[in-house]
């Protein structure tokens, strides 16, 4: 999301005229990829141009949104791509501010699904290939090194590649409409644990309950998986999720100013 790549209205209409757009708008959050909003008489789509080196990843994510669909999942559909730009179908729904006991259900019902669906898709790389975690914490050895002596132990991170997960479950890659959840950019996901899955979603979806929601969130999600998560596997989990992710944030931003979101996981 966010713009680095300008392009104008007329260029979208000359590039996918079948469209007929009558609106173009910028988003302005997000720190890798352009994205804009277009849109026409009857809907809203997402025009994304990937501003980094994608490999296979951009191929693997057209395959995995069309099994994600085809299983009913609330997921963005990819439609066409001309020169180096990709159109997708925009989601309906806001991004939760307060977390609801509701709304914590229904993204553990939306995850056991997405998780059933996912275990077997396998042509995708790891999760943990997209990051190189030697480089960071180099990085973070020399800029940050109370951090670093806390983070070492993630040189050895592994995980099992028991099918795709999306990694970035975060707030600001939700929807909420009523009930109905939406979840997007699964384009930085691998293969890689279930429960790593969870854990990144539950660091966001971080309620002040937090006992009471990470326990309603597991019941509702066991209910619907064959393989179980218990509970101390998903603390362990956190731990190693939160870990993770103050790493890679002390890295894009070379501060540590949003560290302190997740200090009660470490």
């Amino acid at each position: 999301m966010g713009i680095k790549t300008v392009i104008e209205l007329e260029e979208v209409n000359t590039l996918f005229p079948e469209y007929n757009f009558t609106n173009l708008t910028p988003t302005l959050n997000g720190i890798m990829d352009t994205t804009y909003i277009v849109q026409n008489r009857t809907s809203a789509y997402i025009l994304k141009k990937y501003e980094r080196e994608m490999g296979t990843k951009i191929e693997t994510d057209k395959l995995l949104l069309q099994l994600l669909c085809a299983n009913g999942l609330n997921t963005s559909r990819f439609l066409c791509q001309k020169s180096g730009w990709y159109l997708y179908t925009k989601l309906t729904g806001e991004s939760p501010k307060s977390i609801t006991l509701v709304q914590i259900q229904a993204l553990a019902r939306f995850m056991a699904s997405f998780h059933n669906v996912s275990q077997n898709f396998k042509s995708a790389e790891a999760f943990l290939n997209s990051y190189n975690i030697v480089k960071m914490l180099d990085f973070t050895k020399k800029s940050y090194f109370f951090y670093y002596k806390k983070l070492a132990f993630l040189k050895e991170l592994q995980q099992e590649r028991e099918g795709f997960i999306h990694g970035d479950v975060f707030k600001d890659n939700t929807l909420f409409d009523g009930k109905k959840i939406a979840l997007f950019d699964f384009i930085d996901g691998g293969l890689g644990e279930f429960s790593f899955d969870v854990a990144v979603a539950l660091l966001s979806f971080n309620p002040k309950r937090r006992v009471l929601y990470e326990k309603s969130f597991l019941q509702t999600y066991n209910q619907s998986r064959r393989k179980k998560i218990s509970n101390i596997e998903l603390q362990e989990q956190l731990q190693k999720a939160a870990q993770f992710y103050i790493l890679l944030r002390i890295n894009h931003d070379k501060s540590t100013r949003r560290v302190k979101e997740l200090a009660n996981f470490r």
